[in-house]
């Protein structure tokens, strides 16, 4: 049987639409389609800023970019004083993440990105990008986050694995199709909200009987994983509270204010975002003071 027979072309969307033997660029429009190509690399000379501190995190409030902002905010809160950092915005929406200083860091042009200038047993200065890479090797230089014993720290990268690969779902897919592309489809949208339940379906039998994602401890699993599931069951995710029945997920949304609640988890959320309340967005951060001294608000009625 054909594929035409099987599929009908006229059942596609667009109607009559059929796949060419060569894919071509036509922009697809869509909320993100000026900052998307299909090509990797540099497109403009831009240095990044460095600041003082031995950590430089590129970075803008994003489920993603928040985790780092947490996980240092964590590591100060804990103690320990040399993981100071300075955070500088990155403009997505304004195509910064492919300047060639940024790309150096992340060839794959995607925030978070983070150069340790101090890195464990000194040397060269150490590039990390992709946030689960980040944490992984902050918890590693601090001794932090992550469980010795070896069953708790394989039970902490099974969830931090399962974030990294379960997100595009959420945020790619689901977000694409339920807010961002520039029709409505049935298919795509239905496809992804299953997917997206059944994740939350996961979360909400594993947080059943532990208190935190991995377990008993607070880890680096609860840092990946809030931001984007914490967000989504407070029913801030793409305004689809309602429509997904978030609240629905009694162990999820029990989890999820408790980590809200952390003061770190509170301060983290606030760097590099530039959305929202002005109160709450701390455009770049050098001090722990900036939290105080420098949110947008507060900068703005100082002009």
């Amino acid at each position: 049987m054909s594929d035409d027979n099987k599929f009908p072309p006229e059942n596609n969307f667009p109607a009559g639409y059929v796949p060419p033997k060569v894919w071509e660029d036509t922009s697809s429009g869509g909320a993100f389609a000026s900052i998307n190509k299909p090509t990797a690399g540099a497109q403009f000379e831009r240095e990044l800023p460095v600041g003082k501190h031995p950590h430089q995190l590129y970075s803008l409030a994003t489920p993603n970019g928040v985790k780092v902002g947490i996980m240092l905010e964590e590591l100060l809160a804990a103690g320990h004083s040399d993981a100071e950092y300075d955070a500088w915005l990155i403009k997505i929406n304004e195509g910064d993440q492919f300047g060639s200083g940024f790309v150096d860091i992340n060839p794959n042009s995607k925030i978070p990105a983070m150069m340790d200038h101090a890195p464990k047993g000194g040397g060269e200065p150490v590039r990390l990008f992709e946030s689960g890479s980040i944490l992984f090797y902050l918890a590693e230089k601090f001794g932090a986050f992550l469980p010795t014993d070896v069953r708790k720290r394989a039970e902490t990268m099974n969830w931090a694995f399962w974030q990294m690969g379960a997100a595009p779902y959420l945020g790619g897919g689901f977000g694409h199709f339920y807010a961002y592309a520039p029709m409505k489809i049935k298919y795509a949208i239905d496809r992804f909200s299953m997917e997206v339940k059944r994740q939350l379906d996961v979360l909400d039998k594993q947080l059943a009987n532990n208190e935190f994602i991995a377990g008993d401890e607070y880890t680096i699993a609860d840092i990946l994983i809030f931001p984007w599931y914490g967000r989504l069951v407070e029913g801030g995710a793409y305004e689809s509270g309602e429509f997904l029945q978030v609240h629905s997920y009694e162990n999820v949304v029990r989890w999820m204010k408790m980590i809200d609640a952390r003061p770190a988890v509170k301060r983290g959320k606030m760097v590099n975002k530039a959305m929202g309340d002005k109160a709450t967005q701390l455009h770049e951060r050098h001090d722990a003071s900036d939290f105080e001294t420098k949110t947008q608000d507060k900068l703005e009625v100082a002009e």
